[in-house]
């Protein structure tokens, strides 16, 4: 393989409109969770994004991936992403889709303390170690912040409530890039990682959704559809492959360091678009741990094997 490239202007610029799609996530789950239950509207976009990336994968490009996978790290990665989406799905209903991607964008966080733990080539200096008190401090203060915002004792606690389900997702996306980079799936391609993790998403997801008595459809309008539609081809499929394209071509490290504007755009959309409102200290506190994520990631290479800042997600995040 030849060696990857500096970022260039093309590479920002791509960059970019990858964060923009991925801050805007939450927005579209939240958009319409009122007509689609978030759990309903997870499973749904991952069963069809699964499928297209089956189709992409295996017939398109005929990658060669790698057997027996499924029975063991697949299955780990596939039920991580599935708890992932399942407290996104569960937090947006108590917080903000402006906290809920800050909160998630922690996963570099959690990634880089269990790559600490799990490989020697990734143990952490004296430098990254600060940025992780850091970071720690500035979820801290965000949560402190929130409990400053409403008088209401029942809000706040829906509210605490959902932060911390946001704080578990970016926590099950960050254990999912110490599985992959731990596993054989470190050598599978990058569509074999996602479709076990979108079908994880889809059965586990369906089989709460149907349990929980959320899957009865309505009346499809526009905005349904066109949020559905976003998050399944922009987010889950197009965004997460484009991601791992981008990394096999440029410095990962770079790259993921341009991914941490994600959770700012995150916040932008959802003050723009759902009349959402964010504390001085939230702000100042999402700040604080963004600039200790940056201060342990900028060096590193490892990336999440998915779908987003370090994707995600595989996502692609979508995540």
């Amino acid at each position: 393989m030849s060696a990857r490239k500096p970022v260039d202007a093309i590479a920002a610029l791509v960059m970019v409109t990858l964060c923009l799609t991925w801050g805007a996530q939450q927005v579209a789950i939240k958009a319409i969770a009122g007509a689609v239950d978030p759990m309903m509207q997870v499973a749904l976009r991952s069963a069809v994004a699964a499928a297209l990336v089956w189709l992409f994968g295996r017939v398109i490009a005929r990658e060669a991936w790698l057997p027996h996978l499924w029975r063991r790290s697949g299955l780990v990665v596939g039920l991580l992403f599935a708890a992932e989406f399942l407290c996104i799905a569960q937090g947006l209903r108590w917080t903000t889709a402006s906290h809920m991607a800050v909160f998630l964008y922690t996963a570099p966080l959690f990634a880089a303390v269990g790559l600490h733990v799990r490989l020697i080539e990734e143990r952490l200096g004296v430098r990254q170690w600060v940025g992780v008190g850091t970071a720690f401090t500035g979820i801290a203060i965000t949560f402190l912040a929130g409990s400053h915002e409403s008088a209401d004792e029942p809000a706040l606690a829906h509210r605490l409530l959902g932060d911390t389900l946001g704080l578990c997702a970016g926590a099950a996306w960050g254990f999912t890039t110490v599985a992959v980079r731990s596993s054989k799936l470190s050598d599978a391609p990058a569509s074999q990682t996602l479709y076990y993790q979108l079908m994880g998403a889809a059965w586990v997801l369906l089989l709460l959704a149907l349990l929980a008595g959320k899957t009865r459809l309505p009346a499809f309008d526009a905005m349904v559809w066109g949020s559905l539609l976003f998050q399944t081809l922009a987010v889950s499929f197009a965004s997460y492959l484009i991601w791992f394209w981008m990394l096999k071509r440029y410095l990962a490290a770079r790259l993921s360091t341009l991914a941490f504007m994600t959770p700012l755009f995150g916040v932008l959309l959802g003050v723009w678009l759902l009349d959402e409102t964010v504390s001085k200290g939230f702000i100042a506190g999402a700040l604080l741990s963004l600039a200790g994520l940056l201060m342990v990631n900028v060096q590193r290479r490892a990336d999440r094997p998915l779908p987003t800042p370090q994707l995600a997600g595989s996502a692609e995040k979508s995540r």
